[in-house]
């Protein structure tokens, strides 16, 4: 994450349950205080594609071999999250697991590559299965590697 990044003011989410959760977050320091449907969640924290502002959103923990998969279900819904615009505009961001944050690089997958992650992200959090099944367009997933 850069300089500017860091020093950008944080604009929180408008959803109620995000805002809600980054703040238990940073309340206690730990992401294992919170948790989506019973699961981990990890946090990352990023800048806006158009407001250039830090925007941080919990998301469902998916690890494999140091690194995590982000995935722009939004439930099924026809169009993709607003983060997902975050990370195509600004790839390097902050991720929070657990007491521990550390910058990785954000990188949209396809293909086959995208295919090897998509398995553990069901494993992780079955209902992106059925999120797929809802909507007509490919859910994106990005791997979040370690800079």
């Amino acid at each position: 994450m850069s300089d500017q990044q860091r020093d950008s003011q944080y604009v929180p989410s408008t959803s109620q349950w995000v805002r809600e959760q980054v703040e238990e977050i940073e309340r206690t320091g730990t992401t294992a205080s919170v948790h989506i449907q019973d699961r981990p969640v990890v946090m990352l924290t990023m800048r806006g594609a158009k407001s250039g502002a830090t925007r941080k959103v919990p998301l469902m923990r998916v690890e494999r071999d140091g690194s995590y998969a982000a995935v722009a279900s939004q439930g099924g819904a026809p169009t993709h999250p607003q983060w997902y615009h975050n990370l195509k505009a600004h790839p390097d961001i902050e991720l929070m697991d657990g007491e521990r944050s550390f910058p990785v690089r954000a990188r949209e997958l396809d293909g086959e590559e995208r295919e090897q992650w998509w398995q553990p992200c069901v494993d992780a959090f079955p209902p992106y299965a059925e999120y797929q099944t809802k909507t007509d367009r490919l859910i994106p997933v990005f791997v979040l590697e370690p800079r």
